[in-house]
């Protein structure tokens, strides 16, 4: 036996033509054929009603033909591993289509794997005016005590932060300034924690510069790596790259369809400059828009989907944001439960890197929807029918 894909015709010429074209491109469903001999048909099909995907048997071909979301591929590999363990090539030829739909990441020292486990990304800020944790961490102690917490919290990066781009206005700072405040930081990281990756945050060239020298494994830049200089730089590095989209200068007719445009540019952008499409994550840019914390940000959230055909890692950014304020008239301290249910359905729309203040209760998070994500029940070993 062996499970191959199901071809996607791109010119689409019906309803459920679209229906499932879209399913393939942008809801990470695979499109799956299983062959088998005639006599095996029912037995495939019996096992595969245990991952409640639709189906189809296709007698005259001897196949099945299903369709399965991307996060089932571990759970019936190990359930076909149990129930056919000699079948070599069946077994392989999962295997296959599963090495082909992985999302890696690649930042410097790390090499993240999404397919098999989401990403909690810290937020260490260390300055007197960010939104939500401005002043709070800017002395030595305290930094330290909470680049701690976050580590023993689980945090598989800490990114330091030097300068706010908080919505509503902000008071730049020089490179030098923030290059100060953001030294302190990475090197107790990097002399106490070498095991986390290491972001930093910064749309500034000389930062940019110093943080890569000093060996951070990813650069988060709010403008988008949008200068021949900055892209020329992370290509002579191996750090991951957050990209951000950002509109806070202009309205959008289709919020959608200009945001996929402009990762479309900025990816070509970005390759065309010699970086590997496998350092690259995205990042919608939420609280970014031309009317903070209005509808759009609520858009973004639900059409975090449309950008899984780049099929890159994507950035969930939206910790403790005024969503929550607009919503529910919530103050900062306040909006740690919307926020969290806010991810959970940004996580299942494809955001499993989840950029968050909270470090303890995002790794509970995405440990918990893992598992409801991969909850395919079939009976242990020996205790079949």
């Amino acid at each position: 036996m062996k499970i191959s894909e199901e071809p996607i015709e791109k010119k689409q010429t019906s309803l459920a033509a679209a229906i499932l074209a879209a399913a393939v491109r942008d809801h990470q469903q695979l499109a799956l054929n299983w062959q088998a001999r005639p006599e095996q048909l029912k037995a495939v099909r019996d096992f595969l009603q245990h991952f409640d995907c639709p189906l189809v048997e296709d007698p005259a071909q001897s196949r099945l033909q299903f369709l399965l979301p991307s996060a089932a591929l571990a759970p019936l590999a190990r359930a076909i591993q149990q129930a056919w363990p000699a079948d070599a090539e069946l077994i392989d030829s999962l295997k296959r289509v599963h090495t082909a739909h992985r999302i890696i990441w690649r930042a410097g020292r790390h090499t993240f794997d999404l397919n098999e486990r989401g990403i909690v990304y810290g937020i260490l800020n260390v300055t007197p005016d960010s939104f939500y944790d401005g002043g709070q961490y800017n002395t030595t102690q305290t930094m330290e005590d909470q680049a701690q917490r976050m580590v023993e919290a689980g945090a598989d990066v800490v990114e330091v932060g030097g300068q706010t781009t908080r919505p509503g206005g902000f008071h730049e700072i020089s490179p030098a300034e923030e290059i100060a405040r953001i030294k302190p930081a990475i090197e107790f990281l990097q002399k106490n924690f070498p095991q986390v990756a290491l972001a930093v945050d910064t749309y500034k060239l000389p930062v940019m510069e110093f943080a890569l020298d000093a060996g951070v494994d990813i650069i988060n830049d709010v403008q988008g790596f949008d200068t021949p200089e900055k892209r020329q730089l992370l290509a002579h590095s191996r750090a991951g790259l957050v990209t951000m989209h950002s509109n806070r200068t202009s309205e959008y007719d289709n919020l959608t369809t200009e945001m996929i445009r402009f990762f479309e540019q900025n990816v070509a952008q970005l390759v065309d400059a010699g970086i590997d499409r496998n350092r690259i994550c995205l990042d919608q840019g939420i609280g970014y828009a031309k009317v903070a914390d209005g509808d759009q940000d609520l858009a973004m959230m639900h059409n975090i989907a449309q950008l899984n055909r780049f099929r890159l890692p994507l950035l969930v950014a939206i910790s403790r944001k005024g969503f929550g304020k607009k919503l529910f008239g919530l103050a900062k301290q306040d909006r740690l439960p919307v926020t969290l249910i806010a991810e959970s359905a940004m996580y299942f729309g494809g955001g499993r890197v989840i950029r968050a203040h909270d470090v303890q209760e995002t790794k509970q998070l995405v440990e918990l929807l893992k598992r409801i994500e991969e909850a395919y029940w079939y009976k242990p070993a020996g205790q079949q029918d």
